[in-house]
């Protein structure tokens, strides 16, 4: 990570809505730490585009660490989804910033939070709003946010272990919800539980391609707009017995890997999210058809990628054979010979702790299209992966296009299409 100077004017932004946040009690952070918590706002919430002066103030007095688990800490200031146990996760910092901004939270709201995990996403609104009411279905996950935002002293944030999906009706209507967990349709009884003229941000779809939208609620029903990509644990419960698309593992697959077929609401194809210092456009030299990506990057270090997630069965896939087309234009390592662009692919369990990563590829300098093939093993507790397209640290310009791969199975009856049991009438 880099670091960066936050400028004078967003300073001054800071001092001006710092009295529009609820007072609560300083957290104490040694120097090491405030340096870490200044770092991560300053490169992966200022720089990405955050600009609510209330949402970066908050983010910048909340040390993240406290809601991550002793032995995941060392992660806690980096841009990355930072595994709790119970299948559940921190949202990265810009999720949980660019999340609370599209929320527009004001002092004197009521805000219903669906999953609270550690606590994080609650104790960023805290200050924020007038109260949070927050949810969380996993019992141990529940009891450990409970105490420590109280241990934190957060008093105006209220937890209760349930399901999300119920909502809280006791204590509704809420001017705000939004929603870290992600179902395949908005539950009718957050519709019934938001107020006239309120908004709920929540990310929709699929296991593994999801959007993220804005609701507003007018007339009583809910006005969408669709903001970005995205990929969140889904909703359990009764969200999750509803499901009707559940992904299989043993038949994975990429999306959108020839980067022609565009979301009117994300500018990229369905499945790909997170997108950072890149764009999908046209080149009368793409390989497949008319769209590639395209990554520039000018600051050794900088994040510069987009990611998509895939359920992948380690005890039904061995491996992934890759292939993809890329070209190169003045590419030089980032800040060490680590840092240059690779296709990669990250494994992680069925808890969603990470087990390990492979790459293939490594390219600088200038080059032409060319075509790229690699194998990636599938570590046998695999249950779900993401992959990373970027120029990973690195400067100059690289362009990737016809990004697939085929699963190569340990039986390959395991890839063959299962047949349905006969439905009892």
């Amino acid at each position: 990570m880099n670091q960066r100077a936050v400028s004078t004017t967003l300073l001054i932004g800071l001092c001006l809505f710092a009295q529009s946040i609820t007072p609560r009690a300083a957290i104490a952070v040694d120097e090491a730490t405030r340096a870490s918590l200044d770092r991560m706002v300053d490169d992966e919430v200022v720089a990405p585009g955050i600009k609510n002066p209330r949402v970066i103030a908050s983010m910048r007095s909340t040390p993240r660490a406290e809601f991550t688990p002793p032995e995941q800490r060392k992660f806690a200031y980096y841009d990355m989804a930072v595994p709790l146990g119970h299948g559940q996760s921190v949202s990265p910092p810009f999720v949980v910033a660019y999340m609370t901004e599209q929320l527009d939270p004001q002092a004197n709201e009521r805000v219903l939070e669906i999953g609270t995990g550690s606590g994080y996403q609650a104790a960023v609104l805290s200050p924020l709003v007038k109260d949070v009411y927050t949810i969380e279905i996993k019992e141990p996950l529940g009891k450990q946010a409970a105490e420590t935002l109280k241990r934190l002293g957060y008093k105006n944030v209220h937890t209760r272990i349930g399901d999300g999906y119920k909502g809280w009706p006791e204590a509704a209507p809420f001017d705000r919800i939004i929603v870290t967990c992600s179902p395949e349709k908005v539950p009718q009884a957050l519709v019934d539980q938001l107020r006239e003229g309120g908004r709920l941000i929540v990310p929709v779809g699929e296991r593994f391609a999801q959007t993220l939208y804005q609701f507003d609620k007018v007339n009583g029903k809910l006005k969408a707009k669709p903001l970005e990509g995205t990929m969140f644990v889904p909703m359990t419960g009764q969200a999750e017995r509803e499901r009707k698309v559940l992904p299989d593992g043993a038949k994975p697959t990429l999306l959108g890997g020839d980067f022609e077929k565009l979301s009117p609401a994300t500018g990229l194809p369905d499945g790909w999210y997170y997108l950072r210092h890149g764009k999908v456009v046209e080149d009368a030299t793409a390989p497949s058809a008319t769209h590639v990506i395209t990554f520039d990057n000018d600051v050794p270090g900088r994040s510069a990628r987009v990611l998509q997630a895939f359920a992948v069965d380690g005890r039904a896939v061995t491996q992934l054979d890759v292939t993809l087309k890329v070209r190169a234009k003045k590419v030089k390592p980032g800040a060490d010979a680590e840092q240059i662009p690779r296709y990669v692919v990250c494994f992680f369990n069925d808890e969603r702790a990470p087990i390990g990563e492979a790459a293939m590829g490594g390219w600088t300098g200038t080059f032409g299209w060319r075509e790229q093939k690699g194998t990636i093993r599938v570590p046998p507790q695999a249950r779900m992966a993401i992959c990373w397209l970027g120029m990973l640290g690195a400067t100059g310009e690289i362009s990737y296009d016809d990004v697939s791969f085929k699963a190569v199975a340990v039986n390959p009856a395991a890839l063959q299409p299962k047949q349905s049991a006969p439905q009892k009438r």
